[in-house]
């Protein structure tokens, strides 16, 4: 390992133990300390009990160069790799270790230095493999945790760019409403405008939320068809029947509002007599289903915006469900239109 891979190994592990936390990380010790043991009972019947003690000596020596190789110093030539400078540092802590006994109370013991030489290499060695296919596994995750997280970066932002598209669709046509209720001279005028400007104060902050739930959802729904009443009272009637236990689910912003939107300005308003609009939210163990139906004109040609404004929404709902929601949308006997959603019942994100 070279002095420009440590300092990529450094930043992928900038979460690991360093300085002595990770000379002395438990892990290694324990490690360290139960293969000295088995060698030490092995080898018990040469050297006696005291031959435990100088093998685990020796193999803390040993743990202690590479650790400290493993760190220092932090650049090294070119012409030098890393692990050459911890075996090598392993094969030394032997003799060193050997001459550092009496210091520890137990007289050196030269046959027991011999084993060192030839086992720990080996064991720094392996160690060695073993941390750089940790790494490599490493590496792998770091890599498809950050292209997980710039996918769901460019999602959102697409996401985003649809709610954005259809905030001032939605605006624009509401306002069309009140602008008609003024050039027909309505005396109705100035109370539908009033009811629009308090919608719109609640509404408005809400269409920029990545998330909001089914029943902040219904709660706009309701707002907008009891101003379309205002506007069109003998042409309108509505209802709608809730699955109380379906109010806290997650339903992505103005995807409801975008249906009912439509059986009002493509099924009430083109026809004279008017109709009724029914929605009906109920749920079904992991999913909820959201009907909305209206007795107004019926499917139309395409090229009345009906089709880019469902086209839109369905490209919402793959972005926030993935191909996990559906939405159906057939014409109904004798006239009108069924727009239903299949969704799966998720909790709002809080």
């Amino acid at each position: 390992m070279r002095g420009s891979e440590t300092l990529g190994t450094a930043e992928t592990f900038r979460h690991e133990p360093r300085g002595r936390a990770l000379i002395f990380h438990w892990r290694r010790v324990q490690f360290t300390l139960l293969l000295s043991l088995a060698l030490g009972i092995l080898f018990s019947f040469r050297w006696g009990p005291s031959g435990i003690v100088r093998i685990t000596l020796l193999g803390l020596f040993g743990l202690l160069a590479f650790r400290l190789f493993e760190q220092w110093p932090r650049r090294l030539p070119s012409w030098l790799a890393r692990w050459v400078l911890q075996v090598t540092g392993v094969a030394l802590a032997m003799p060193i270790g050997t001459l550092l006994f009496p210091v520890f109370g137990v007289a050196p013991a030269w046959e027991i230095q011999g084993l060192g030489l030839l086992v720990a290499p080996w064991v720094a060695l392996a160690a060695l493999v073993r941390q750089k296919d940790a790494l490599a596994r490493h590496q792998a995750l770091a890599f498809d945790l950050e292209r997980s997280e710039l996918e769901r970066e460019a999602l959102d932002a697409r996401l985003r760019l649809l709610q954005a598209q259809v905030a001032p669709h939605f605006l624009f046509n509401t306002l069309a409403n009140v602008q008609a209720l003024v050039d027909a001279g309505s005396p109705r005028a100035s109370e539908v405008l009033r009811h629009l400007i308090a919608y719109l104060r609640a509404a408005v902050p809400r269409l920029g939320e990545p998330s909001t739930t089914l029943g902040q959802e219904l709660q706009l729904v309701r707002a907008y068809l009891e101003l379309m009443h205002l506007r069109i009272p003998d042409r309108l009637q509505f209802s709608l029947h809730v699955d109380e236990t379906a109010l806290a689910l997650h339903c992505p912003p103005m995807t409801l509002l975008t249906l009912v939107e439509n059986a009002v300005r493509h099924g009430i308003d083109p026809s004279e007599e008017g109709g009724r609009i029914d929605i009906h939210v109920h749920r079904q163990g992991d999913r909820y289903v959201v009907r909305v139906s209206d007795t107004g004109a019926g499917l139309q040609p395409e090229g009345n915006g009906l089709g880019t404004g469902l086209s839109t929404l369905r490209q919402r709902l793959q972005l926030a469900f993935g191909g996990d929601a559906e939405l159906r949308v057939n014409a109904q006997r004798p006239r009108g239109v069924c727009a239903e959603l299949d969704l799966p019942a998720r909790e709002a994100p809080r």
